[in-house]
């Protein structure tokens, strides 16, 4: 009987890491007597993390992160206005799967973008892809392709992913058409329940003012907070902490509020209160009435 070439099967098998780790396993199989079942468990087991690892690490790179941050390095110690057990249900696969959104408000360096590629890169561990962009960057590269008359291509950068982090929203000026570009990447991802994750140092009702029409801003925030929730940071910078201060530095609007809620909890669900407060907002700032949110599914999670 010939000799089979195991290394040529394996290569046309596309098994690269049993490739290599085979004679290693072969030797210690022999000296710990292993069943075949266990060898080649072994095996296989070696090869399905390295696939893992690998598609990781490639779906990191497509995801065009500014850098790479994990739920893990949050410090919740520092940022106590928020507790990993109200993020619970945003670290599993049912982000995607139930079609959940996040906005994220709070002063710069309160750690809203650690968290929202945080969660975005707990998507990719979970099996999904992630696209980060900046909303000055997506609304510029959008506009460009309008120009162009290539909107159509473009819009579907933003809009297939099955999970988008769109970070900064009123940190930089962004032209007239941005609220009606926006609002085309919300609608879509809305429409086919793609979750987005949203980073600002904005109250949600200026968010009129930033984008330039208060009517397509409140269209948009009412189908993210459809399936979403606003998490609100506070307190200092953590860029910063190494300064001394007399009291954190706080972002107009976004008051001491962990999730929107229950009177006066430490972190609180959005409530009929909460949104009438926007409203006075709006009132001031010369925006149409935001409603109340509501939430669907398992919305309201409780502080430990």
């Amino acid at each position: 009987m010939h000799a089979l070439d195991l290394d040529g099967m394996l290569r046309r098998l596309h098994l690269p890491t049993v490739r290599r780790l085979y004679p290693e396993c072969e030797v210690r199989a022999e000296t710990e007597d292993q069943s075949y079942r266990d060898f080649l468990a072994t095996l296989i087991a070696e090869e399905v993390a390295h696939r893992a690892q690998t598609r990781i690490e490639r779906s990191v790179r497509k995801a065009r992160f500014p850098f790479l941050r994990t739920i893990e390095e949050f410090d919740f110690t520092f940022q106590s206005s928020i507790r990993l057990q109200l993020l619970g249900s945003y670290l599993g696969p049912e982000l995607v799967t139930e079609g959940r959104s996040l906005i994220l408000c709070g002063p710069s360096g309160t750690g809203k973008t650690h968290l929202g590629i945080a969660l975005a890169y707990r998507a990719i561990q979970n099996g999904y892809e992630a696209l980060f962009t900046s909303a000055a960057e997506m609304i510029e590269t959008l506009s460009v392709a309008t120009r162009r008359g290539e909107v159509a291509r473009t819009l579907a950068h933003y809009t297939h992913p099955p999970v988008l982090v769109i970070d900064e929203v009123g940190y930089l000026a962004v032209g007239g058409d941005a609220a009606n570009l926006m609002f085309q990447v919300v609608n879509e991802r809305y429409l086919h329940r793609r979750p987005m994750l949203f980073t600002t140092n904005k109250p949600l009702a200026a968010w009129g003012l930033v984008l330039h029409d208060p009517d397509l801003a409140e269209a948009i925030l009412d189908r993210v907070l459809e399936r979403g929730r606003l998490v609100e940071l506070r307190g200092a910078s953590y860029r910063t902490r190494h300064l001394k201060r007399a009291e954190p530095v706080r972002s107009p609007g976004c008051e001491p509020a962990g999730i929107s809620g229950n009177h006066r909890q430490d972190f609180l669900e959005p409530t009929r209160a909460s949104a009438l407060g926007a409203n006075e907002l709006a009132r001031a700032s010369g925006l149409r009435r935001i409603p109340p949110i509501a939430f669907t599914g398992p919305a309201a999670l409780t502080c430990c």
